[in-house]
């Protein structure tokens, strides 16, 4: 199987996986316990409440809309990456809507909003982790942004504050504290998704060593090493500091290695989101120009 034809199927797949789990979670948990939620979901809740109209039918109206307003400001390359979210999305909530059991779930407004505040932020985080859009309110953020140039980050957080208060006038006080916990707990999840299995630890050693450090990591650790140039601060020495980029389970044979060779040795030890390049992303074998 060729790149881009593996590249396809895994996005077509984490798209439908991504925009399947929201769906759970909205038709499972969000929509019986009236939790207010942001995004386009927010929208077509408020619509559906006011409109009676079917949920699933509301929500493929709105994303095609914005859907629309997206492929005429933002081009073709916004559309192709959306279209299929704005397809997957709402059929989800229409298979999710056929199962009897999924709105009985649960009676509890707390397990519902932790839940499905969990549920959408690893849906949408599968999804832009395989380099696909959800759509929905994204757009509304990203054409502001377009004519504005104010950060779309902070952007998607107003416009989801925004849907959220526009279901104000029909839920409790409570619903809306619900609803705003449950934004906090997709925004993390969504973050750790993303990160899922790349964090690594950097680890940084200064030490008269350096060499013996090096070649230890790479013949007993089987660990990459680089030898950064340094110039110590109080005196003025240049030497060299050993750098290098572990998974957390080596941590333990790391420092082992480097206090039995220089016990006063100066390590700095940090959390790596994401790592690409050769030895990761990359066969540690690889070449450029290959």
């Amino acid at each position: 199987m060729n790149k881009k034809l593996k590249k396809l199927l895994t996005t077509v797949l984490g798209v439908i996986v991504g925009n399947f789990i929201v769906a759970i979670a909205v038709v499972a948990f969000i929509v019986p316990q009236g939790v207010v939620l942001g995004g386009s979901t927010g929208m077509s809740l408020a619509v559906n409440h006011y409109t009676g109209m079917d949920l699933s039918t509301t929500v493929f109206a709105i994303n095609v809309i914005l859907f629309l307003l997206g492929t005429w400001q933002l081009g073709k390359k916004f559309a192709v990456s959306t279209i299929l979210s704005t397809i997957a999305y709402p059929l989800s909530i229409k298979i999710c809507e056929s199962i009897p059991f999924l709105p009985t779930m649960t009676d509890n407004p707390i397990i519902a909003m932790i839940y499905g505040g969990i549920l959408v932020g690893v849906g949408v985080g599968i999804v832009i982790r395989v380099g696909a859009s959800t759509g929905g309110t994204d757009v509304i953020a990203l054409v502001i942004n377009k004519y504005t140039h104010l950060p779309v980050s902070v952007l998607l957080y107003v416009v989801d504050f925004v849907v959220i208060m526009a279901q104000m006038l029909f839920s409790s006080s409570e619903q809306l504290l619900f609803g705003i916990i449950c934004l906090i707990l997709t925004s993390v999840a969504l973050d750790k998704v993303n990160v899922l299995g790349q964090a690594q630890t950097q680890l940084f050693i200064i030490s008269n060593e350096f060499e013996k450090i090096k070649d230890a990591f790479l013949n007993e650790l089987d660990a990459g090493a680089t030898l950064i140039k340094i110039r110590t601060g109080k005196n003025s020495i240049e030497q060299e500091g050993v750098l290098c980029v572990i998974p957390s389970r080596k941590l333990y044979d790391a420092n082992q290695i480097v206090q039995s060779i220089d016990e006063k040795a100066f390590i700095t030890i940090s959390h790596i989101n994401k790592v690409s390049g050769r030895g990761f992303s990359l066969d540690r074998n690889y070449k450029l120009g290959e």
